[in-house]
């Protein structure tokens, strides 16, 4: 990282990625419910083979955060329409087995990447309709997806500016900020009012049930992702770690979120019931995330590990189990779309988390300037605390043993308010579990209907039932 390092490139290296996925997640949903789940699969097989293969050959930061987002593109297809594929394919009991394999499984990009598009192409038999390009296209909701690019982009840009490269109150900030929530409102308004084939079914969120299982998917992305992104960056300055050994020390977390992720999804499809998963995992998560508040620059190595597979059986338990009683709770022709919603609210999460972790990171390495510039000089106090502080490991590891230590600590102790954010997002995930009731899970299959005149059917069954609900005088609220 720190051979290509720029301002804020360390963050956005991940965002971009994450920002590209959810945006682009919904219209995955749609084009598999209107071309078919094979053709998306295979095409976002291409598009993420060939931002992995730009983000390899990348020598400077811009070309690899414009490879990343390409790779976004596609990873949102591949996520989503893996998971909607699984859903098409299995029963309501069986598909948990299957979706927690997919979730423990750890992917070499480009060589697994040119496996799969094999496999899909030759010998996976899934639903093809032939709907013409045109018409398939024009029955996109292309305004809903411009709103959730444009706000996105625009509410995440306004967070990673305030307080870090520009003042809170300054024009730029507040606009993005303000304009990126504007767009998200409208979009709402345009996946309720306008769009024919919304890919957002916002129907899901009227049953608390649906509701609290989503809220907890954001939850947990939004606190799944802190992982994965600050321990390395703990490892890199606080424990000297490279980049590539900061990667092995992170396998403590690593390997118990894989392995949480089959376990659960084998219970699930043994036993029927998702409930005791979500339980053990917002537990667990919570537990992990409150120790890593614990972390210090000396910590011991036992401490270390130990935390990390505390917080790793937590992650990994909540990977799946959510989406398995989401998908149990609707009917088989809103699978996609509330797969795509679902996936969709987990990566924005994500991707709202990095830019809010880094604002607490840097914020706190900025108040810290004063006491590094008395400890180790004006300039590398500026350059470190100030600038570019997750960009700097180089510039930390050729420091004295003095001089050295001192950074070390105050890295350690910046990430702590982090934590502490992070881990009261993960107690809230306990509250959401807590209004989450047990479904039955069939064990018979359902085939799903996709293509164009299905979707004009759905959409017709859809409207039906909307105005059978709104005669009903029967005095039952939307929170059933």
């Amino acid at each position: 990282m720190t051979a290509l390092a720029s301002s804020a490139g360390y963050t956005w290296v991940g965002s971009a990625y994450l920002l590209a996925n959810a945006a682009a997640t919904p219209l995955w949903g749609k084009l598999s419910d209107i071309f078919g789940r094979k053709p998306m699969l295979l095409f976002a097989n291409v598009v993420f083979f060939i931002g992995s293969l730009f983000a390899g050959l990348s020598n400077r930061i811009g070309m690899l955060i414009a490879a990343r987002a390409v790779q976004g593109i596609g990873g949102a297809g591949l996520l989503t329409l893996v998971d909607i594929a699984i859903s098409d394919l299995f029963s309501m009991r069986t598909r948990g087995t299957y979706l927690g394999i997919i979730g423990g499984v750890f992917y070499i990009n480009l060589p697994l990447d040119s496996l799969a598009f094999i496999v899909i192409l030759f010998f996976r038999k899934l639903p093809t309709p032939r709907v013409p390009i045109i018409e398939g296209l024009l029955a996109i909701d292309w305004l809903g997806n411009f709103f959730v690019t444009g706000g996105t982009v625009m509410f995440l840009l306004g967070l990673q500016y305030g307080g870090v490269t520009r003042p809170w109150i300054s024009a730029i900030v507040l606009c993005l900020i303000i304009l990126g929530a504007f767009c998200l409102v409208v979009l709402v308004l345009v996946e309720w009012r306008v769009a024919k084939y919304p890919p957002m079914q916002l129907d899901i969120f009227k049953s608390r049930f649906n509701a609290a299982l989503l809220v907890l998917t954001f939850l947990h992305g939004f606190t799944f992702i802190a992982a994965f992104y600050y321990l390395p960056l703990y490892f890199q300055v606080s424990r000297a770690a490279s980049a590539l050994l900061s990667g092995v020390y992170l396998l403590p977390a690593a390997i118990p979120t894989g392995l949480a992720a089959f376990a659960k999804g084998a219970f699930i499809g043994i036993t029927g019931n998702y409930l005791i998963p979500i339980y053990v995992g917002v537990t667990f998560m919570t537990l992990g995330f409150g120790l890593f508040i614990n972390l210090h620059a000396d910590s011991s190595w036992a401490k270390i590990i130990i935390y990390q597979i505390i917080a790793g059986i937590g992650m990994g338990s909540l990977l799946q189990p959510p989406l398995v009683a989401l998908q149990a709770g609707i009917k088989q022709r809103d699978i996609a779309s509330s797969t795509a919603t679902s996936n969709f609210l987990r990566l924005i999460a994500e991707s709202i988390s990095l830019v809010v972790g880094q604002v607490i990171f840097q914020n706190q390495m900025k108040d810290k300037t004063p006491y590094l510039i008395s400890t180790i000089g004006s300039r590398l106090a500026e350059q470190i605390g100030a600038h570019d502080a997750a960009a700097s490991t180089s510039l930390i590891h050729s420091l004295g043993g003095a001089q050295k230590k001192v950074v070390e600590r105050v890295f350690a102790n910046s990430l702590r308010p982090a934590w502490i954010m992070y881990t009261a997002v993960a107690g809230l995930s306990i509250v959401a579990a807590l209004l989450i009731s047990r479904t039955v899970l069939s064990k018979d299959h359902e085939i799903a209907e996709v293509g164009l005149e299905a979707e004009k059917r759905h959409a017709a069954d859809r409207k039906a039932e909307k105005a059978a609900r709104g005669n009903k005088s029967d005095g039952q609220g939307p929170w059933v």
